[in-house]
C-alpha cells in the first residue's frame, strides 16, 4: 500500500507531498518542502560537527567515528553485521577498520566456532574516545529537547524513527532499544599508566 503523505500549505489546507513530481514538471518548487530539507541538513552538520574536532586529533573521519560507535555499542559485533548496519562496502570498512586496529581503537578477535569470523571490540582507548563523542552529542540533543514540549523527545524520536526505510525499522528498532553492555577490552596499549593501573 502506498504511504499518503501531506504539507500544510500557507493557508492551511493539506496537500499531497505524493503528487510533488509534477509539481516540479509544472515548475511550482515552492510546494516542495525546502524548509524541512534545509533544516535536516543543517542539524546534521551541526550535530557531526561537535566531535569532528576530537575525530581530527587522530586524523580520523566521520566514517571512523560512525565504525568506533557502532562496535562500542555493539561488543563482539561480527564485520558482516556492521557492514549492513553502516551500508557500505567491505573495501571502504576495511580501510577505516585497519586505521582503528593500527591505532589500538579497535580490536579483532575469531568467532568461538567459526574462526574465520572477526569479532570486534573497542578497546579501552576506543571505549574512551566513543563514550567523549556521544557526551558532546548528546549534549546538542538535550539542549534542543530542552526547548520543546514535555513530549517533544518521543516525538522527534517518532519523527526520526519514520525517516528510516520502512523494511529495515523493526531491525533499528531491536538496534537502539536494546540494553548497553560495555565492552570488554583486552589490551591497554597507549593508555597513560593512571589510568592502566600500573
Amino acid at each position: 500500500m502506498t504511504d499518503v503523505n501531506y504539507k500544510k500549505r500557507s493557508n492551511g489546507a493539506l496537500m499531497s507531498l505524493n503528487s510533488m513530481p509534477d509539481a516540479v514538471d509544472n515548475g511550482e518548487t515552492d510546494a516542495l518542502p525546502y524548509d524541512l530539507i534545509e533544516l535536516l541538513f543543517f542539524a546534521y552538520r551541526d550535530f557531526t560537527a561537535d566531535p569532528d574536532d576530537q575525530l581530527a586529533q587522530f586524523e580520523f573521519g566521520r566514517a571512523h567515528h560512525r565504525v568506533l560507535h557502532f562496535v562500542d555499542r555493539n561488543p563482539g559485533i561480527m564485520v558482516t553485521d556492521l557492514l549492513s548496519i553502516l551500508r557500505i562496502t567491505k573495501q571502504s570498512l576495511g580501510r577505516v577498520l585497519k586505521q582503528l586496529v593500527d591505532q589500538d581503537f579497535i580490536e579483532q578477535h575469531p568467532g568461538p566456532i567459526d574462526r574465520r569470523q572477526r569479532l570486534l571490540y573497542t578497546t579501552t582507548k576506543g571505549h574512551d574516545l566513543a563514550g567523549r563523542l556521544a557526551v558532546l552529542q548528546s549534549k546538542r540533543l538535550e539542549r534542543a529537547i530542552n526547548g520543546l514540549p514535555d513530549n517533544g523527545a518521543d516525538v522527534v524520536r517518532q519523527f526520526l524513527f519514520q525517516m528510516i526505510n520502512e523494511d529495515i525499522r523493526p531491525d533499528v528498532a531491536k538496534l537502539v532499544n536494546k540494553k548497553y553492555k560495555p565492552p570488554a577490552p583486552t589490551t591497554t596499549k597507549g593508555l597513560p599508566d593512571s589510568l592502566t593501573g600500573k
